[in-house]
């Protein structure tokens, strides 16, 4: 259970997957409480999913308030990466294999970060966003005739898929399963995803698949080059130094689960918020080119699709009257953030014209802001305005969540529309 740092505050077991198993405004009851009484409180290890020993778990401080989660996120001195970001602890192997740069920190960070953004030229990055228009139209003409079905697999799934296999140059043979195995990083805390056997062979088998394809393609593309990001990342180069394979794989990890799971869960909850909040709808589809924009904004913060992210101390310091020494695992809770009334007016109000709207739905900023931020709002630009013209009426059902303490996944959710040629 939680350890209260002051008396009025409920004791809550944030760890705990049945308190992530609730839904979103019953779990901010409780962040509110907590934003107003406690902003930083201690408390005991997470649910354990990786069959580690007891001494290999620590306890944490969780921070709740918007203002907060942007001073850490910007304070990489005092607050580091490199010692784990995922809320539940992990073996370090798995972080080296999997988190890439987002679990590193300067120089380390700075070198890879830095040689994967050269491979970000600007004819890379105009070939992808070409890419996602046409995709997105193509995607929802094939869905137009089919009056309905499960919108994740039928939409939300499909343009991040389908973007993320085009820029890193996945063959068409190999999507679903390079997917499968990217889904399953974020979703062994559900029972479904892993049924009887332990999460942590779950994982590897996952992780291993990711790796092993990603490495075999870049020595493959060594060799033969492509139009493809891929290609840019073997031969990216910054002061004479490259990309071994090994960290070419550790971002394919990385970018595999990032440009997959966070567009496609904004995208289903985007849609339900339209659905639940007919006046937000036809506010933004009285002009949609002009007010496209803001209303994304407003759908990464209602959706804040990664839910948490963690930060350890690297000397002692000061929050809120609490003396943290070093060594202290500090977890960042974004949606915790964005539903913050100190930065955001009647945040729990869905407004797709909030303006401003600073929300934490790609970070708190600072050295590890998201890479794909841009990318990803061009992905919600396309899929909604491809949406909102040829399938107007579209509704979505009560939606099926992911039992997670880190995505705030969109299992299930049935749409219906009116079938059109």
């Amino acid at each position: 259970m939680a350890v209260s740092r002051r008396a009025d505050t409920p004791e809550v077991d944030l760890g705990s997957l049945d308190f992530w198993g609730r839904p979103a405004e019953e779990r901010d009851r409780y962040f509110a409480e907590l934003r107003r009484e406690s902003p930083i409180s201690r408390h005991q290890p997470p649910e354990d999913l990786m069959g580690l020993a007891d001494q290999e778990r620590l306890s944490y401080w969780a921070i709740v308030r918007y203002e907060d989660v942007r001073r850490i996120s910007r304070d990489p001195e005092t607050f580091c990466s490199g010692q784990g970001t995922q809320f539940a602890d992990a073996p370090p192997e798995f972080l080296e294999a999997s988190l890439s740069f987002l679990a590193m920190d300067a120089p380390r960070h700075t070198k890879l970060r830095g040689l994967v953004s050269s491979a970000f030229t600007p004819r890379q990055v105009a070939r992808i966003e070409d890419g996602i228009r046409l995709n997105a139209r193509a995607i929802v003409a094939e869905a137009a005739p089919t009056g309905g079905g499960d919108f994740v697999e039928l939409i939300a799934k499909r343009l991040p898929l389908v973007t993320i296999s085009d820029m890193i140059g996945v063959p068409v043979a190999d999507r679903e399963r390079v997917v499968a195995a990217a889904d399953l990083l974020v979703t062994t805390s559900d029972p479904e995803a892993f049924g009887d056997r332990p999460p942590i062979e779950v994982l590897g088998e996952a992780l291993w698949t990711l790796t092993s394809f990603a490495t075999e393609l870049a020595a493959h593309r060594e060799g033969n080059p492509g139009d493809d990001l891929m290609t840019a990342l073997v031969q990216a180069e910054i002061d004479g130094e490259r990309l071994t394979h090994a960290e070419i794989a550790a971002f394919f990890v990385l970018l595999s689960v990032a440009g997959n799971d966070t567009t496609r869960h904004t995208t289903s909850h985007a849609l339900r918020a339209l659905s639940v909040h007919p006046d937000q709808r036809a506010l933004l589809m009285e002009d949609l080119d002009e007010r496209m924009p803001a209303a994304v904004e407003e759908f990464i913060r209602w959706a804040s699709p990664v839910m948490t992210f963690r930060r350890t101390t690297t000397r002692e310091v000061e929050l809120h009257g609490e003396r943290l020494p070093a060594g202290e695992k500090v977890v960042l809770f974004y949606h915790s953030g964005n539903r913050d009334d100190r930065a955001f007016e009647d945040p729990w109000r869905f407004d797709v014209a909030r303006d401003p709207n600073r929300h934490l739905g790609f970070g708190g900023g600072g050295p590890h802001y998201c890479l794909g931020a841009s990318l990803a709002r061009t992905q919600l630009r396309s899929i909604f305005g491809e949406l909102l013209r040829v399938t107007p009426d579209i509704e979505a059902g009560e939606p099926e969540l992911l039992r997670s303490a880190f995505i705030h996944g969109v299992k299930r959710m049935d749409c219906t529309f009116r079938a059109r040629a």
